[in-house]
């Protein structure tokens, strides 16, 4: 099954397209989305996992989305602060974002998100706040 979100009118950027960035599953009223990620060789550290700043992108990049299909594309946001909690070794392969919105303000959101493996034991999680911008005003400059 298609979920159709306002993500469908977007083209993928550079940074989603390098994590492997795919929407999985989403259910825009509620303000979740799944993304799916490619934890790829080149993101590995030295001791063979995943290095943290690439998940952070990823729960970044599942956080956003989950406002913009909440708001059907008309509030895109831009990270202000993002707490972020590593639980466990990120290997390479297919790795699953969760994100939820949790209250969206008049300027302000706050947004939580977590990643699964594949045997879905969670790896990382994290909250942010979030400055809202028009989407008019944010994607035509």
């Amino acid at each position: 099954m298609t979920i159709a979100t306002a993500l469908d009118h977007l083209p993928a950027p550079p940074c989603a397209q390098l994590l492997g960035w795919r929407l999985l599953d989403a259910r825009p009223s509620d303000g979740w989305i799944r993304i799916g990620f490619e934890g790829r060789p080149e993101f590995c550290n030295p001791a063979g996992f995943i290095q943290g700043g690439f998940l952070a992108a990823m729960l970044d990049d599942t956080m956003g989305p989950a406002i913009f299909t909440h708001t059907e594309g008309a509030l895109y946001s831009a990270t202000i602060e993002m707490n972020v909690q590593y639980l466990a070794p990120a290997r390479v392969g297919p790795i699953i974002g969760e994100g939820r919105v949790v209250q969206l303000g008049k300027s302000v959101g706050f947004v939580e998100a977590h990643l699964l493996d594949e045997h879905e034991m969670c790896l990382a999680r994290a909250t942010s706040s979030v400055r809202l911008v028009s989407a008019g005003r944010a994607l035509n400059g």
